[in-house]
């Protein structure tokens, strides 16, 4: 008898458990090709390249510097922004930071007054004081500072490559474009047990699966160096101040306007940043990041674009943090029934199934690490493969962890903006790859 009911309550869970696991299976050989898709499409990875010989300069340049408590590193990121290699008359520098934030614009107001004194002026320090403090009501402040005609952004901790608005005027010159956004790559690979992980994702996102949601016309941009035609702007009215993802949004929206975004990732270009320094500020990072999507989602802009493969896709993506959620809820209790429950063999073979996946990404981001690691001019020890796989499914976890953590804040209408720490840990360890001459 008590066999019997056992089987009876555990046949519906199979069979639920059997239908995820193949859902999970779909979605991971998804993930694993949009990992692959610039490998795997020569022309996208062609077109991935910046331009071999730079335009003159034309085109004029907003680029603007959104700090908060960033004390440790806004000096050597306004460093950065006026060693550009662009003329200074065609580019004005805006750092904008909350009036009450009077350490980061004392560091910054003691940077620009030295570098006033040595004849450079193109740096403004714009402050404000009302609701709310984010870094997207920043940009807005700082964007109606400005009349020049291209508009970028800069994180407070970036290593700015001096010849990218040299890339960025030619490819808008050549090609016409109105949006091109460039690539962005955590450095510190060696920090701690997750920064190589995290450091593979940006390198995969931005060099690959940006690719393909560009060549779709579906695409959620990344936070900084990205670069506007101010006419974009404008049409959008701004950026949304109440959402978390405000770069994701935005890119939603210009991708159901119907303009084209292009996409560059070249080694010798990329803005340099860092890893969350601590598991605590990374998960925090992350749940920022999954709770923005979460509300892009359900602000619902997708529900404008042109092709319902393109709606998909958003859905697809913005859900993302979602099933990472239920990847992580799943997997113990994957394993709990493999082991403690009788099942026919197919179906413990299809509960595997994510597995292989999971298996095949891993070896998928070992390779990947070599070949960011060769880029950079880099040597990974012959400890890292080891602690990347010590840290895979923990690192998982992580993920799964914010996700959930970002759904509730969600449900709960809990939407502050959790700010993640900078200590320059890519400006320490950070090689310099070769210029091109």
């Amino acid at each position: 008898m008590t066999s019997s009911l056992l089987a009876l309550a555990t046949g519906p869970l199979i069979v639920a458990a059997v239908v995820f696991s193949m859902l999970l299976t779909l979605q991971a050989a998804y993930t694993v090709y949009l990992v692959l898709y610039t490998w795997d499409q020569p022309e996208a990875y062609r077109k991935a390249r910046a331009p071999d010989r730079f335009r003159p300069p034309e085109l004029s340049f907003a680029v603007l510097l959104p700090a908060r408590h960033e004390e440790a590193v806004i000096q050597d990121t306004i460093q950065r922004a006026v060693d550009i290699h662009y003329p200074h008359h065609r580019v004005e520098i805006i750092v904008v930071v909350e009036s009450g934030d009077q350490g980061t614009i004392a560091r910054a107001q003691e940077r620009i007054e030295v570098l006033e004194r040595t004849g450079v002026r193109h740096v403004r320090l714009v402050t404000f004081d009302d609701q709310p403090i984010n870094k997207p009501h920043g940009l807005n402040v700082a964007f109606r500072q400005t009349t020049n005609q291209v508009v970028t952004i800069f994180d407070a901790e970036d290593e700015i490559h001096p010849a990218i608005l040299d890339v960025v005027n030619t490819t808008m010159l050549d090609e016409g474009v109105p949006v091109v956004q460039c690539g962005v790559q955590l450095m510190n690979y060696d920090s701690n047990w997750y920064s190589a992980l995290n450091v593979l994702e940006y390198f995969f996102w931005f060099k690959s699966r940006l690719h393909y949601h560009a060549r779709n016309r579906m695409i959620p941009l990344g936070g900084n160096t990205v670069f506007f035609r101010r006419e974009v702007i404008e049409q959008l009215g701004g950026w949304d101040e109440r959402n978390l993802t405000e770069d994701a949004d935005i890119g939603i929206r210009i991708s159901a306007l119907g303009l084209p975004v292009r996409v560059v990732y070249d080694d010798r270009y990329v803005t340099k940043e860092e890893t969350p320094p601590t598991v605590g500020q990374f998960i925090r990072q992350r749940t920022r990041w999954s709770q923005g999507f979460l509300q892009t989602l359900r602000k619902g802009e997708w529900r404008k674009l042109p092709t319902l493969e393109q709606r998909l896709l958003a859905i697809y993506t913005l859900a993302f943090p979602t099933a990472q959620a239920l990847l992580a809820l799943y997997v113990p209790v994957s394993l709990w029934m493999i082991f403690s429950i009788k099942m026919p063999i197919l179906a413990a073979i299809v509960l595997w199934l994510p597995a292989y996946l999971v298996a095949a990404h891993f070896l998928v981001s070992l390779v990947g690490l070599y070949e960011f690691t060769s880029a950079h001019g880099l040597r990974p020890t012959r400890l890292t493969p080891l602690k990347m796989l010590l840290g895979y499914l923990p690192y998982q976890w992580l993920l799964g962890y914010a996700a959930i953590r970002a759904t509730l804040r969600e449900l709960r209408g809990v939407n502050n903006w959790e700010k993640t720490a900078h200590v320059g840990a890519h400006r320490q360890h950070a090689a310099q790859p070769a210029s091109k001459a």
